[in-house]
């Protein structure tokens, strides 16, 4: 396929399973493309579930980079001038009812809070039982904020949340739970990035639409957006951008919601993408 026919200038990129290897690393190759990209004008910026403080230091300092859309899009920063640009989040009635849910049952829950993701100190302990990728496993244990009891903290804040989470340890266990939180709360955006946990949002926030907002906010069109994911809360951000890229490596409901397909993560498919269509 030939380079997009409009000029692209901005690049949202989810993180894991997309601009990060298996291994959670950043390319050599990747970085350069990057530069250039930066070099060039465009805006390239992290669109992630992640929590802003579980952005590693090496995308969040990276030189250029100055936006991120975080949390799904609940959370959109200006790191340079370390200014929330807009935040969109779950309210404390709506967070309380899927925690309770999902508490009935095996699962680590998480809260974000201006950033900052909490879970249990004791499931954190034994975040393998829930998360067997070790890199995977190592982000959450050396990002999240460890608590004796998330509810706990939730139930004493009494405030809006970023996003709630919950892993679950069994694929089927996570679907029972996807389809009664559901079916049971009102007026949500629920998606997930692994193949065990639901990520809840406030209704209509997505890293899609989190895109858009700053696209607004700099004067960048939607035609003139990309992304690239992987996981099922990129989808709506493929469908939204103008032009959406999933990764090789990604669900197949993700590639059926793009406009084309790039190498795997562990194939620089980011940098692939970039050269392609936008330098």
């Amino acid at each position: 396929m030939t380079k997009c026919s409009t000029r692209i200038r901005m690049v949202g990129l989810d993180l894991d399973g997309t601009l990060l290897t298996s291994e959670k690393e950043l390319t050599e190759h990747t970085r350069q493309v990057l530069t250039e990209a930066i070099r060039r004008g465009v805006v390239v910026l992290p669109a992630t579930g992640r929590p802003l403080t579980g952005i590693p230091e090496k995308v969040l300092h990276f030189p250029g980079i100055r936006y991120a859309v975080a949390s799904n899009g609940s959370r959109i920063v200006d790191m340079k001038e370390g200014k929330v640009l807009l935040e969109q989040l779950v309210p404390y009635e709506t967070g309380r009812k899927v925690l309770e849910i999902c508490s009935g049952c095996d699962a680590m829950l998480e809260v974000y809070y201006d950033g900052v993701g909490y879970a249990d100190r004791e499931k954190l302990a034994r975040i393998h039982e829930y998360v067997p990728a070790a890199p995977m496993a190592r982000y959450i244990a050396g990002t999240r904020q460890g608590v004796d009891d998330v509810l706990a903290l939730f139930e004493e804040r009494k405030a809006p949340t970023d996003k709630v989470q919950a892993i679950f340890p069994t694929e089927e266990l996570c679907r029972e739970m996807w389809e009664k939180v559901k079916k049971e709360v009102p007026d949500i955006e629920i998606t997930g990035a692994l193949r065990n946990n639901i990520e809840v949002n406030a209704k209509g926030v997505n890293k899609g639409r989190g895109l858009l907002m700053l696209g607004e906010i700099l004067g960048i069109r939607r035609e003139e957006i990309m992304a690239c994911g992987d996981g099922a809360n990129d989808i709506a951000m493929l469908r939204e951008a103008g032009l959406g890229v999933a990764m090789e490596n990604a669900l197949d409901t993700v590639k059926e919601a793009a406009d084309v397909i790039t190498l795997s993560n562990d194939c620089d498919g980011v940098a692939a993408a970039i050269e392609k269509y936008v330098l």
